[in-house]
């Protein structure tokens, strides 16, 4: 196959190991800064064009679309699914778990375990928000914040309506969450792929802080998880309709509680964590879709592709 990787780093570690995997699988793989990509919409012949060039000989992607640029990444991955490009997620997918609100609504209309969350519009409401969510401690979520960047663990009631007051006069919309005492600063993460849990870490948080990102200085091990938290995971990627997703869930009295479903996870945490390739199931993934299209095909083209393989 030809893999495109869709990243606007190369130097990534992420980046790096899914062309590292593709190559040592056989694939020609390169990396593509979707940014850079522009699209031409026609009837019957939908292209896109990067650096002056027709992308056309692509058999697959692995979109890697950061948060500040999801709709216009999302746009490019939308254009290679129409040109019958493989993704190894999909466009909707992605635009979907990229929206914090969405994304509890959608699990909670799943029947799937989540934090108690609020959220509202103006200020006027926040001593109902605070009582919905359980009273204080809370933690109050910006919807567009990433590795724990707009997050805030606010101890009391008074310092809870200060920090929403602050958040909505600046104009941002928030999320209202309850606070998971019991998960004492750590979370696990679960890599879903194709419907499968392929690795599992749990994460804690750096002495005094209680977001549990590695960004922000937590650590992370290998975990074996629960029947629960294993079929948990696998049913929030399903709902949200992602085959490559990272599931992060709190430990809680009444069992796992998804915190979110990411659809661009990070695999150098897990990795290192597990020692296992991760980025290799998802290349495998891709062989096992790309094989299933092939055997779709009418028996002649596929004729024709096994002739042309063999000149």
């Amino acid at each position: 196959m030809k893999i495109a990787v869709l990243s606007t780093n190369k130097s990534l570690y992420s980046t790096r190991r899914l062309v590292e995997a593709a190559v040592n699988r056989g694939h020609e793989c390169e990396v593509i800064d979707h940014g850079k990509c522009y699209v031409g919409i026609q009837q019957g012949k939908p292209s896109i064009h990067y650096k002056g060039q027709d992308i056309a000989e692509v058999d697959a992607i692995i979109p890697r679309i950061g948060s500040s640029v999801t709709f216009y990444g999302s746009a490019i991955v939308r254009q290679f699914e129409v040109m019958g490009v493989i993704s190894a997620n999909p466009s909707q997918a992605i635009t979907r778990s990229r929206d914090k609100l969405r994304c509890m609504q959608i699990l909670s209309g799943a029947g799937l375990g989540l934090p108690i969350t609020g959220f509202a519009r103006t200020a006027s409401n926040v001593d109902d928000l605070i009582s919905m969510v359980g009273g204080a401690p809370l933690v109050i979520k910006l919807l567009e914040g990433t590795q724990g960047i707009g997050v805030v663990l606010a101890e009391t009631k008074k310092a809870a309506s200060s920090v929403i007051e602050a958040f909505y006069g600046l104009g941002n919309n928030i999320l209202i969450q309850e606070y998971i005492k019991e998960a004492k600063g750590t979370d696990i993460r679960a890599f879903v792929v194709d419907g499968k849990v392929v690795g599992a870490m749990k994460r804690t948080a750096k002495e005094g802080e209680f977001r549990s990102n590695l960004h922000r200085g937590g650590t992370a091990e290998v975990v074996k998880l629960t029947r629960n938290e294993k079929e948990t995971a696998i049913a929030a990627a399903r709902a949200m309709g992602l085959t490559v997703a990272g599931v992060d869930m709190l430990p809680s009295a009444r069992g796992p509680l998804i915190l979110e479903v990411n659809s661009s996870p990070g695999l150098e945490g897990i990795e290192q964590a597990t020692g296992k390739d991760i980025a290799g199931e998802i290349i495998k993934y891709l062989e096992r879709q790309y094989e299933a299209k092939q055997l779709a095909k009418p028996v002649t083209t596929r004729r024709k592709i096994k002739k042309e393989s063999n000149l």
